[in-house]
């Protein structure tokens, strides 16, 4: 029985250590709900796109005309929408994290959340100059493949300090857009597929995993 309860110290040790080392040199606050609200967050902007370019195309198939200040209007909407669908589901995302944060007793802004947050922004910038340099030549066909790209590779990039399960996510991005490359008349979905879909799946496992709480069981 000593023997038993000796080795069960051990184990229960062994594990206090590895998850000490694991939050000195890992974010682990990442919380898995913020992937959920940061899909659901992508697909309705999705779907306000889709809304977008259907009436535009709609209405230019009716007139038989085709506008250049109408699709300069249209192009500025899709990017005022792009910009309010990232602050809405970088805020919701940055909220989950951080009252997972408080619950675990850690803090948001450490060495190590500096070090996740400088290793993800360096791909997203270079990504973001990219697509910049990809609008100026009109090549919007080939602005949904670069993101999903450079997201991945920042997730790759970003796993290093965080929840290991994030680098397939960046995986799964970085495969998407090369293929969207070769259909790029179907960005909008590979982008909702992506941003959407595909954060909400991997939000939901690190949920699993990560953020529910184990069943108590009732020994008497």
């Amino acid at each position: 029985m000593k023997e038993n309860e000796l080795k069960t110290d051990s184990v229960q040790d062994l594990q206090d250590i590895r998850r000490i080392m694991n939050r000195s040199s890992r974010f682990i606050s990442l919380s898995g709900l913020s992937g959920v609200a940061a899909g659901i967050c992508a697909l309705i902007g999705a779907y306000i796109a889709y809304e977008m370019l259907d009436s535009y195309y709609g209405s230019y198939n009716s007139r038989g005309l085709f506008s250049g200040d109408d699709f300069s209007k249209l192009k500025l909407k899709l990017f005022g929408l792009a910009i309010c669908v990232f602050i809405i589901a970088f805020s919701s995302s940055f909220y989950l994290t951080w009252q997972k944060a408080k619950k675990q007793g850690l803090p948001l802004w450490d060495y190590t959340s500096r070090r996740l947050a400088w290793n993800m922004i360096i791909p997203l910038a270079v990504g973001g100059l990219f697509i910049v340099g990809l609008l100026r030549y009109d090549a919007w066909i080939f602005v949904a493949p670069a993101s999903l790209v450079f997201y991945g590779l920042a997730l790759v990039n970003a796993s290093k300090y965080t929840l290991s399960d994030i680098r397939y996510l960046g995986y799964t991005e970085i495969i998407l857009g090369l293929i969207n490359i070769y259909f790029p008349g179907y960005g909008l979905w590979f982008w909702a597929v992506g941003f959407g879909i595909l954060h909400i799946f991997y939000g939901i496992i690190m949920w699993n995993k990560y953020d529910r709480q184990p069943e108590v069981r009732n020994e008497n």
